[in-house]
Order: structure tokens, then sequence, then C-alpha cells
């Protein structure tokens, strides 16, 4: 079911609000808590705590995970051969976004994250007059994405407004995209396709498959849409759990220290008519 106003009024409040509504944390946190963390660490473990994460529920084989921008590329060229019409969307001006936020009774040690992709490849199919016979690709790269950019955090406010040093965000970026979290060596890349559209460009869904770390799930996301016979602009936003691609979000010192299972991705995609 597409979610509603409701549904995206949660997502704004928890972005202002730093997560903190419900159970959210920051892998990674600097040097600052980890001192804090192991002064405190026998304190925390004897008081009554959090469970860990329960472990990721056994999934299908993982999917191979290649890069499928040159299957993309000639997909939309076939469309454009056809003489239909097909949108690039430009990094440049576009903006893609994930959010990771903490939680724990110990989630004062840790941040709020933001990671976002200054590079993707992306492209829209929407036929003349039958926009919901289109749709759109994304194809992104976990370990080319920004971690805690200092000017985005800065504009953001809130709980992002504490600033991080060198080696706070290299540890986040070591730990969020290593070996025991997402895996970007082994699962580099995040796909987002197109199932099935409805609607028109005022009031438009689109459901969608996901493939992240090897996994891919389908879920249905609203959308707001702007389009004219030059430009394009696509925006919208949905929640995903990490337990659903089999990656176990980040605990520590039973649970005091954690990351909320859900994470949420944003974008506004705007690009320009192929020739």
């Amino acid at each position: 079911m597409p979610a509603g106003p409701a549904d995206r009024m949660h997502i704004d409040r928890l972005i202002r609000r730093g997560g903190r509504t419900s159970a959210g944390v920051a892998c990674g946190a600097g040097h600052a808590w980890r001192a804090l963390a192991a002064t405190t660490a026998a304190m925390l473990l004897g008081c009554a705590s959090m469970p860990d994460a329960a472990p990721a529920a056994p999934g299908s084989a993982a999917l191979a995970d290649t890069d499928q921008s040159a299957q993309l590329a000639e997909r939309y060229a076939g469309w454009v051969r056809r003489g239909e019409r097909v949108y690039r969307f430009d990094p440049a001006i576009s903006d893609v976004r994930i959010y990771v936020f903490r939680s724990g009774i110990a989630a004062r040690l840790g941040h709020d994250h933001i990671l976002s992709a200054p590079e993707f490849i992306a492209y829209a199919h929407m036929p003349p007059g039958h926009p919901v016979e289109g749709g759109f690709d994304l194809q992104l790269r976990l370990d080319r994405l920004r971690v805690d950019d200092a000017a985005l955090r800065a504009k953001l406010g809130g709980a992002f407004a504490t600033p991080l040093d060198e080696a706070d965000v290299a540890g986040t970026r070591e730990h969020m995209l290593g070996d025991d979290y997402f895996q970007a060596a082994r699962y580099p890349y995040v796909r987002v396709r197109t199932v099935r559209l409805i609607g028109a460009a005022a009031a438009s869904a689109a459901q969608v498959e996901i493939v992240l770390h090897g996994r891919s799930r389908e879920l249905w996301l609203p959308l707001q849409v702007e389009l004219d016979a030059a430009r394009i602009a696509v925006a919208g936003s949905f929640v995903l759990r990490q337990s659903d691609f089999d990656v176990k979000p980040f605990s520590i010192l039973g649970g005091a220290i954690a990351v909320q299972d859900e994470i949420i991705l944003s974008f506004r995609l705007a690009g320009a008519l192929l020739p």
C-alpha cells in the first residue's frame, strides 16, 4: 500500500529530530565516545539493557552484485531509437541521501549519520500521454557514498548539527561500509527499479524493486513528479529495514549503543531529455 501524507510527515519528523522518536544509533561514533564508553562499560553491562538485534532472517541466495550501467544505457538507448521520451538524471542537480539513527540507553555517546551520493547512474522512460507505462532505474555505489558531509550536516541542523572530526567520519565509514555491516567491498551496488507506476504526475506512486547487500525486496512509495518535454524531476522517500536485506544492525554492550534497524532513503532526481 502506498505511504500516505501521515507516513511522509513521520519521515520528516524523524529527520528533523534525528530519529530520537524511535529506537535508532550511530555506528562508528568517534574516539570521544569510545573513551567514555570504555570507562563506563562495566556499569552499562551491569544495568538492564536492550537486547541485541535479532540475527538476520535467512534469505535466498545472494544476487550477483555486478555493474549494470552498460545494460541500463543500452536499454534506454533502445527507447530513444524508437523515438520515445527518455531522460537522464544528473547527479550535479540531484540529491540522494540515506539517514541512519542511533538508539540505546547510551545513544548520547554516538551520532546520527547521513550518507549522500555524489555520483550515480539513473534514467527515466516516460511515454508521451502514457507516463504510467514508463519507469525509472537508479544505480549507485555504496563504496563511493559521502559520509557525514560537514556542509550537509550543518544545513540539516538539529541532531545533525554536531560537528564530527576526520577521525569520527573515517571510523564511521570504515565500520558502516565494512565487512561487519553493509560489506560494500563485496556488495558495492544499490539499485532501485520501477516495477509499476500508478496515478499521474500530480499524484503518483511506484512499486519498486530495491537490490541491496545482494538481496531484493519490493515496496510502494509515493512520488512527486515534475515533467515536461525537456526536463524531469522525481522526488520520494521510504523506510528500509536493514534486517530485510540480511544486514544485522550495529549493536554493542547489550544494545546500550546501537543502530536503528530502520533507515530512511530520500531522493530528488533531476535531469533532461536525451537527444
